[in-house]
């Protein structure tokens, strides 16, 4: 199956990412960094899918169109929460403790209780962060232990026939992705 490619500035491009995420779908959309595979967080049929894609199970993080919508998916402290503010502002990914029932197990870290959250700065993941209002999983599009892929002729070619939507956003800009902290007694520790 040859994935439906949308680019990311087509006024339907969020519509038809959502029908895709409500029917167990995989969608490969632009970050500000990378390129990354997108499910519904809740949907196990769905990320097991992506890690058959990406030869792996291991955590992943969502994406959130603002800081309030992320923080109501965690059990931030009160007194971390302007630490939190400084990371997620500097378009990284923050490991922080989740809420019971928000995502599904598989991709949580940590004795299933952490959950890695970022806010991309591309409008295409603010507007579909927006509408699904439910978290949607980022890993980037690549196999485990390869480079990420940043061009939708390249993403087409090796993930085509294994997702049901690209939204193109043309080649992106060679990236290692967003730096990864954890929020550990009030100290942001760098993991990547």
């Amino acid at each position: 199956m040859i994935p439906l490619v949308v680019k990311s500035t087509d006024p339907l491009a969020v519509e038809k990412s959502i029908n895709i995420l409500k029917k167990g779908g995989v969608i490969v959309y632009p970050t500000d960094t990378l390129y990354g595979f997108g499910v519904d967080a809740n949907n196990n049929y769905a990320i097991e899918r992506i890690n058959k894609l990406k030869n792996r199970h291991s955590p992943m993080s969502v994406i959130a169109c603002r800081f309030e919508q992320a923080m109501s998916w965690t059990n931030i402290k009160e007194k971390d929460i302007e630490i939190a503010k400084k990371i997620l502002d500097s378009s990284s990914t923050l490991i922080l403790d989740a809420k019971k029932n928000i995502v599904s197990n598989k991709i949580l870290g940590k004795n299933n209780t952490t959950l890695g959250v970022r806010i991309p700065k591309h409008k295409y993941c603010y507007d579909i962060s927006k509408e699904y209002d439910k978290p949607i999983t980022t890993t980037s599009v690549n196999r485990s232990g390869e480079q990420p892929l940043n061009d939708p002729k390249s993403i087409s070619k090796i993930f085509g026939k294994s997702i049901d939507l690209l939204i193109d956003d043309g080649k992106i800009k060679k990236s290692a992705g967003s730096k990864i902290y954890e929020l550990k007694e009030s100290q942001a520790i760098r993991i990547r």
